[in-house]
């Protein structure tokens, strides 16, 4: 018998680490960059996940023989909507959705993303899953190197498009 009924609003909170992006960032920065990252997701009526994601970076980037400092957090929040048909006895999730970013380092920046993934159960209570995200920067898109950052915590390299890839182990509490 599962725990949640087909019809119970909240159906399980899941606690994800990013393993991807610590390893992605270090080695396209040849270790001089380290970023970390965690999500918090709630499944609601089989379909609707709220989700909360936060991390930090710190380190050196550098672009174009210009060489700043990273040290800043960053916060991600948005929903993400499962679009199988499916009950609550499928752990599996089809996830696609919204988030809203901003990032804190000396200066706030914001940005949005268009977000796609899974949440795959691997055995009971422990899930793997990836996220692919597309983002757009509100914020000083036109400033030049010396007057913004050349890498946004969570963002990644200040451009105005950027995309975004995440490999979680999630955990459902």
């Amino acid at each position: 018998m599962h725990p949640y009924s087909d019809t119970a609003v909240y159906q399980g909170t899941f606690v994800k680490l990013d393993a991807f992006m610590p390893v992605y960032e270090a080695v396209r920065s040849r270790g001089a960059l380290q970023s970390y990252e965690a999500a918090v997701n709630v499944r609601l009526i089989n379909k609707l996940y709220p989700v909360m994601e936060g991390g930090y970076a710190f380190g050196k980037a550098s672009k174009d023989s210009i060489t700043q400092t990273v040290n800043g957090g960053f916060l991600r929040a948005g929903l993400d909507y499962n679009p199988l048909k499916k009950s609550i006895r499928s752990p599996h999730a089809l996830l696609v959705g919204l988030r809203a970013g901003t990032s804190l380092q000396q200066v706030c920046d914001a940005w949005g993303e268009l977000a796609a993934g899974c949440q795959v159960q691997i055995v009971s209570g422990f899930y793997m899953g990836w996220t692919f995200r597309v983002k757009l920067l509100f914020t000083r898109r036109n400033a030049s190197a010396t007057e913004a950052p050349i890498y946004i915590p969570g963002y990644g390299d200040r451009k105005e498009l950027n995309w975004g890839l995440n490999y979680y182990l999630a955990w459902r509490l």
